[in-house]
């Protein structure tokens, strides 16, 4: 998709002769709308009084301004947008109905086809006028997000492409505005990077997709970037990522990007699941919504897009993003239930199921980065678990760890970025579930605890590093329906993670 071009303007609203003036209000604790001050306060007040307005959250009206000597709005058409009221001292929840109504803004757009906006920016108890920027302009580019690259296009009736330009009116010009609405637009290409990843079928991004676009970034951005090939995996004894491996025709890429701030500064590991189809291997899944096992690389699609955003801001902090990366397949040589593995520095595991294969490939990844980086600290995330989708439902991403500064850190970053983060204990107890009579470790720990436990496995190849576990299964795709949210992949993870990063103070 196009970028969208965002400009920060002091033109009088009433000048533009674009597509779509656009004007958000929310109302206050009696749900009445302030209606001073507005540059449409005139249409503002006969659509209130006919009834036509109300301002609740994604409330919307359009209509097209009538042109007279006293008053002229030059926009050929006029939208209301209501942001509701706030219900809670929460400034996060502030932040998500104004992305909320960015995603509104970005849906009546493309209704009309409307490829030119001036954006008017309301007034948001609580927030300042650079959040509400920021997270507006989340909001729209993020809403404003279809994948058509396979799809015909019908020529009766083109589909709307992209917003192209958007003029944001604002009381000022600073810096720190201008800071604002380049946060808001690298976040959201990221996370619209990311869904283009996973919309790919498994056929369109493969293990090599991940290598070449982490290639990509690397010059673009002057960042370091290692491909691990089959070869390398075996003379570092990977034997997780290259058990997984043995039923595909597709040789598996284990991605490293490191973006370094200096030699003085800490460094952050970042391992995405980078599973580019998940078949189930031997353990065969049901046929029924097989498709949606292209998903399986959410996480790597999380991690490689939020290096873009890592690479354009040069955070003062170091960043290593890893994506072990394969298929899982059920060829002749493919991994068999009772098989043992040797993972990287040493640890067996006995396989009870080939479809319990993301925390193979992701603790080959994990044990690697943390020996060779010796990071301040290790995030990884993964559609590892179908059991996260039963406790927490497609709402929170399933959150583990073994150091609760860490855990804080990502449950605020997922609040304040709309990305909703649930922690699921980690005792001692659930590791007892993996035990094997065979090996070091089993692969499952049964249907109890599904999540915790395979977070359990995780923990083994860690050590004493903190670390913390985002399980998405749930909220990679079908997650909560918002209008900033398309039908399919989230691309839920990259804010969260560009939060965290953003905000990042010495560990």
């Amino acid at each position: 998709m196009t970028s969208t071009k965002l400009t920060l303007t002091r033109k009088k609203p009433e000048t533009f002769s674009g597509d779509l003036l656009v004007c958000c209000f929310e109302q206050d604790k009696n749900e009445k709308i302030k209606v001073n001050r507005s540059p449409v306060e005139n249409e503002l007040k006969k659509a209130i009084a006919l009834g036509d307005f109300k301002g609740t959250d994604g409330n919307t009206l359009v209509f097209y301004p009538q042109v007279s000597e006293k008053r002229k709005l030059s926009a050929k058409r006029l939208l209301f947008v209501g942001l509701g009221k706030q219900e809670s001292d929460k400034l996060s929840s502030a932040r998500e109905r104004c992305r909320c109504c960015g995603g509104t803004i970005a849906e009546k757009a493309a209704e009309l086809k409307a490829n030119k906006l001036f954006l008017c920016l309301p007034e948001v108890q609580g927030l300042n006028e650079e959040e509400i920027v920021e997270c507006l302009v989340e909001g729209i580019l993020l809403g404003d997000y279809r994948f058509l690259k396979y799809k015909k296009p019908d020529e009766k009736e083109p589909p709307f492409q992209a917003i192209k330009e958007i003029e944001i009116s604002a009381s000022s010009s600073g810096k720190g505005l201008r800071r604002a609405i380049l946060h808001g637009q690298q976040a959201a290409e990221a996370g619209r990077k990311a869904r283009d990843m996973a919309n790919e079928p498994g056929n369109g991004w493969t293990p090599t997709s991940f290598a070449e676009y982490a290639q990509t970034l690397a010059k673009k951005h002057e960042m370091h970037c290692t491909v691990l090939d089959k070869t390398d995996m075996k003379e570092l004894k990977m034997g997780g990522i290259l058990g997984v491996n043995q039923g595909s025709a597709e040789p598996p890429k284990m991605v490293i990007l490191e973006y370094r701030a200096s030699e003085k500064a800490q460094t952050i590991l970042l391992v995405g699941k980078g599973l580019t189809f998940d078949s189930g291997g031997v353990s065969l899944k049901p046929a029924a919504g097989m498709e949606e096992m292209k998903y399986d690389m959410c996480g790597g699609a999380a991690v490689l897009s939020m290096m873009g955003v890592v690479g354009t801001e040069k955070p003062k902090v170091n960043v290593v993003a890893i994506i072990p990366s394969t298929d899982n397949m059920s060829g002749g040589s493919a991994l068999k239930p009772g098989d043992i593995v040797r993972h990287y520095g040493g640890i067996t595991s006995e396989i009870i199921n080939t479809d319990a294969e993301g925390r193979l490939i992701l603790a080959d990844a994990l044990a690697y980065g943390i020996e060779k980086y010796q990071p301040a600290c290790v995030v990884d995330l993964a559609t590892l678990t179908g059991a996260v989708i039963l406790g927490l439902g497609h709402h929170r991403t399933g959150l583990l760890g073994n150091n609760q500064d860490l855990i804080d850190r990502l449950l605020a970053a997922g609040e304040r970025v709309g990305e909703p983060l649930w922690q699921l204990p980690l005792d001692k107890e659930y590791s007892k579930q993996i035990e094997s009579d065979v090996a070091d470790i089993k692969n499952t720990g049964g249907r109890p605890a599904g999540t915790i436990t395979a977070a359990a496995y995780l923990q083994k190849f860690v050590g004493d590093t903190p670390w913390a576990h985002m399980d998405i299964a749930g909220t990679a795709w079908n997650f909560t329906k918002k209008s900033y949210v398309p039908k399919g992949p989230s691309g839920t993870g990259v804010r969260t993670l560009v939060e965290l990063v953003r905000s990042w103070k010495k560990f």
